[in-house]
């Protein structure tokens, strides 16, 4: 297994210089997420559980756990974490009648102020300024 080159489910950071089989204590570097978890196993499928019938039900699919019939995927994941926070930043924009794509407004378009603040920042801003704080 160790031509395959793995990555974190929850982060999409490779997962270099795992020791097989995988221990039930691995943990991404990058964001300390168990790696020994069914998301992570080849008989795991997102619509229905666990393909493999003799696997004990599991109830949190995200924590690292005992089952003896694990075995890595080797599916590239991506950062999920990204489009949630998208997704958060363009609601928090349309709650103030922006543009929903902070990230992308030309540097020239910003005013220098904005340039040095983060989508949270502004947002905030903005809210104190319709307060009048």
């Amino acid at each position: 297994m160790s031509a395959c080159q793995l990555t974190c489910w929850k982060c999409g950071n490779r997962l270099d210089d795992v020791i097989f089989p995988m221990s039930r204590r691995e943990e991404c570097a990058n964001c300390g997420a168990d790696q020994h978890v069914c998301k992570m196993c080849k008989d795991y499928d997102v619509r229905s559980g666990c393909n493999e019938p003799r696997a004990e039900q599991v109830s949190d699919t995200e924590k690292a756990n005992f089952c003896d019939y694990f075995s890595p995927s080797g599916n590239v994941f991506t950062a999920t974490h990204d489009d949630k926070a998208q997704q958060a930043k363009a609601q928090l924009a349309a709650l103030f009648g922006d543009e929903p794509a902070v990230d992308n407004v030309p540097k020239s378009a910003a005013n220098n102020e904005d340039k040095a603040l983060t989508p949270a920042q502004i947002a905030e801003q903005k809210l104190r300024d319709m307060l009048g704080e």
